[in-house]
């Protein structure tokens, strides 16, 4: 009797653990999101107070190349991989595609915008990398099979619901009623319709650029599995490549200062979102690939709604309740896709094997 006790406590104990273990990817994901969407709303307040969008990039790569050198020096100082040529090559893009260029023309766009906004733009990065992971042979496409048909759906599902956020508000359904929520109401519509298109034109840019890095920091973490000493040469590249950029195009030595108002900015960027969240998206990136990380991108539309309604007093609106319910049905149906080809692929795999088998048999 207490064998079997003691079994059925080993069974519960592995199946717990398994659980957790598949459970780590969407913990990470929603965790990052949720950083995410603090950084719209950081950033947004320090380039309104004046700050340089080029020195903002440098600043925050600066933080987090210091960050995640010292957790790569603590972690990985027993990494036995060698950087080569090829490696370093990598690493130069991995900078420029998320820093220098990426990064900068991010931040272009939320000046131009709102918060709300640009990370609503920020929902097409699932499908300009599950076209680059297509284009690339990273991701299986045939459009005949569920899996594929559920993650085309998915990414256009998610891509209108974040469009229904920003174009169309209705009714408020949940509002603080407060003076500042008025006030910011009436700020955000400050912008021209001419710097609002710039704007959104900038951001396709730098997202098609943040989407390309994902695709490349997949195939460069096969080759040098270390992801914080990467994350940490990622970091300096990015803060070698936008110190070049902001010598060229901001000439005022005033841009470098920071004072107490603009400090948050640059610390939570490095720390938070270019040190401990690309390292977080490098570990999924691992297991689940480069489609599963962007997946989760739109929760960080609806975690942006809910922070302006509590910190900027902004209002919920009905279109921004339907977009989030679309948003929500479109990542189930590509996580669904997902699990879809990966049980499609582990049969494959299993019937495969049973003919080695059965063939070493006769």
């Amino acid at each position: 009797m207490q064998m079997e006790e003691q079994e059925e406590r080993v069974k519960g104990s592995r199946k717990w653990d398994r659980v957790i273990e598949e459970s780590k990817p969407y913990i990470l994901c929603i965790f990052c999101n949720v950083c995410f969407a603090g950084y719209n709303i950081v950033s947004k307040v320090a380039l309104h107070k004046g700050m340089s969008r080029y020195v903002l990039v440098v600043y925050g790569y600066a933080f987090g190349t210091l960050a995640t050198a010292l957790f790569a020096f603590l972690f990985e100082r027993k990494n036995e991989s060698k950087i080569n040529v090829q490696i370093l090559r990598n690493v130069f893009f991995l900078g420029l595609l998320g820093g220098a260029l990426g990064s900068t023309l991010y931040y272009m766009g939320l000046e131009y915008t709102s918060p709300a906004f640009t990370s609503a733009m920020a929902n097409m990065t699932p499908s300009i990398t599950f076209i680059l992971a297509v284009l690339c042979r990273m991701e299986q496409f045939d459009i005949s099979k569920p899996g594929t048909q559920a993650k085309i759906g998915g990414t256009l599902a998610a891509f209108a619901g974040a469009t229904l956020m920003t174009l169309y508000k209705g009714v408020a359904v949940i509002t603080m009623h407060t003076k500042s929520s008025h006030q910011t109401a009436g700020t955000s519509k400050s912008s021209t319709d001419a710097e609002w298109l710039k704007g959104s034109l900038v951001l396709i840019v730098s997202y098609s650029s943040f989407a390309a890095s994902y695709i490349l920091q997949t195939s460069t973490i096969k080759m040098y599995p270390a992801p914080i000493t990467l994350t940490s040469l990622t970091c300096l590249s990015g803060t070698l490549l936008s110190t070049i950029m902001a010598g060229i195009l901001d000439h005022k030595a005033s841009s470098w200062k920071l004072s107490w108002n603009t400090l948050l900015a640059p610390i939570y960027c490095g720390t938070v979102i270019y040190g401990i969240t690309f390292y977080v998206q490098t570990l999924v990136v691992i297991t689940k690939g480069p489609v599963f990380t962007t997946a989760f991108r739109p929760l960080a539309t609806i975690v942006v709604a809910i922070m302006g309604l509590l910190i900027l007093g902004e209002a919920i609106y009905l279109g921004s309740v339907l977009g989030a319910f679309l948003i929500v049905l479109g990542l189930y149906a590509t996580l669904w896709g997902k699990k879809k080809e990966k049980e499609k692929k582990s049969m494959d795999h299993g019937i495969s094997q049973q003919a080695i088998d059965i063939n070493l048999e006769k």
